[in-house]
């Protein structure tokens, strides 16, 4: 061999050698890379899970002291649902996605029972009833209804989904249900919660391959209810008004929204340190559920917001990603319960991080994982679990067993 030929393989090895952790990352990174479970899906939910425990344990410190004299109450109660949810998480792998499809009318049932039974036993903060109280734990009801909800649409796409794609009464039945799960969140009332069902069913028909016309009607026609819900409810018009000019009543409508405002400001491009928010100290509300994301921009700057963005997104990517390979290989129900679930975190994230970015209106929703909400991280716990479950049958039923030699095939 050459001397120019002898460089030229050196070259190559070289180069070879250098593009092997890039290698190593595309194919960590592929969903068939595990054999038995999506580690990538697994490894970002812990990842937002431990950055909602430490945000939630510096922005709720003021407002714990403040009421229980206790500065790490909410920290022991969060880590308490943190440590029932992976309990859940851990019991929701081992079950078979089939027994979610065959139970997901009675899992209908109990939600739409436990909508009517919060009416009536429900325990009341801010004139709002939509929690009951069982022993030490509190469970928000509609966080239930949205997986059994999520559950039953996918269901009925899998026995139903000629129907929905060739004629307007397979279409109009999932809208009938969301129509009933709409009427008894409003009663509470729980308006975000009802947008986000509401974008969970239509997303899941335009998915399942329903006919474009009847989105653009159904579009129009929950534009004009939204409007009418909010235009005929002054605390829903107040928060619209607020949303658009804020500084208009910084002390009034405006001050959770202009409060938020100035801890991103604060923040800049790396923040102030973690724990050294100022907002967080009895001047922003709720500063460790619903504007949560507010204390990170301020302690964690633009990198800490970006950071979460990225984790929660690449979560929802993978989800559906899940959700596309699991209807190529079949699974029908699990496929669209895995675009249900996408769609779900996707539009709740969306609409938490607008919210207390100035972007959307205030809705009062979590963002899945992070903020501070038993029944929220609870169920979120559950919906991972799931994905799990999903993305191993899917690998299980994808792999092709060689027979023993010796042995008939």
């Amino acid at each position: 061999m050459s001397t120019a030929e002898q460089q030229l393989e050196l070259g190559i090895t070289q180069t070879s050698e250098r593009s092997q952790p890039w290698q190593r990352w595309l194919r960590w990174w592929q969903p068939e890379s595990a054999p038995l479970y999506d580690r990538v899906l697994l490894w970002l939910s812990l990842a937002l899970l431990a950055i909602g425990l430490v945000m939630v344990t510096s922005a709720s410190f003021p407002v714990a002291e403040r009421l229980t004299d206790n500065p790490f109450h909410f920290f022991f109660r969060h880590c308490m649902y943190l440590a029932l949810g992976m309990g859940l998480l851990a019991t929701v792998v081992q079950v078979p996605i089939q027994v979610w499809f065959r139970g997901s009318a009675v899992l209908l049932l109990i939600a739409i029972g436990m909508l009517v039974m919060v009416l009536i036993i429900g325990h009341e903060v801010n004139g709002a009833k939509r929690w009951i109280k069982v022993g030490p734990l509190t469970l928000q009801t509609a966080e239930l209804a949205k997986l059994f909800f999520v559950a039953y649409v996918a269901s009925y796409l899998t026995r139903r989904h000629d129907q929905v794609q060739e004629n307007l009464r397979g279409f109009i039945k999932p809208l009938a249900v969301l129509f009933i799960f709409g009427c008894l969140l409003l009663l509470q009332p729980d308006f975000g919660s009802a947008v986000v069902m509401t974008s969970i069913v239509v997303a899941m028909l335009f998915l399942a391959g329903a006919r474009l016309w009847q989105f653009f009607a159904i579009f129009i026609a929950i534009s004009l209810l939204l409007t009418f819900l909010i235009y005929f409810e002054p605390y829903r018009m107040r928060r619209v008004v607020s949303f658009l000019d804020p500084w208009q009543d910084p002390f009034g409508s405006g001050y959770q929204l202009t409060q938020s405002l100035m801890a991103f400001g604060r923040g800049d491009w790396f923040g102030q340190g973690l724990g050294n928010s100022i907002q967080k100290l009895q001047y922003l509300p709720e500063a460790h559920t619903d504007f949560i994301m507010a204390v990170v921009g301020e302690e964690l700057g633009f990198v800490g917001i970006l950071t979460v963005l990225v984790l929660v997104f690449a979560l929802v990517f993978r989800t559906m990603q899940l959700g596309r390979r699991a209807l190529e290989r079949g699974h029908q129900f699990g496929g669209f319960m895995a675009y249900g679930i996408g769609v779900w975190f996707a539009f709740q994230a969306m609409v938490n991080i607008g919210a207390a970015a100035g972007l959307l209106p205030t809705k009062g929703l979590t963002l899945p994982l992070v903020s501070y909400g038993g029944t929220s991280l609870l169920i979120s716990c559950i919906t991972i679990g799931i994905l799990l479950r999903l993305d191993y049958e899917v690998r299980i039923g994808s792999m092709k067993v060689a027979p023993r030699s010796g042995r008939r095939a």
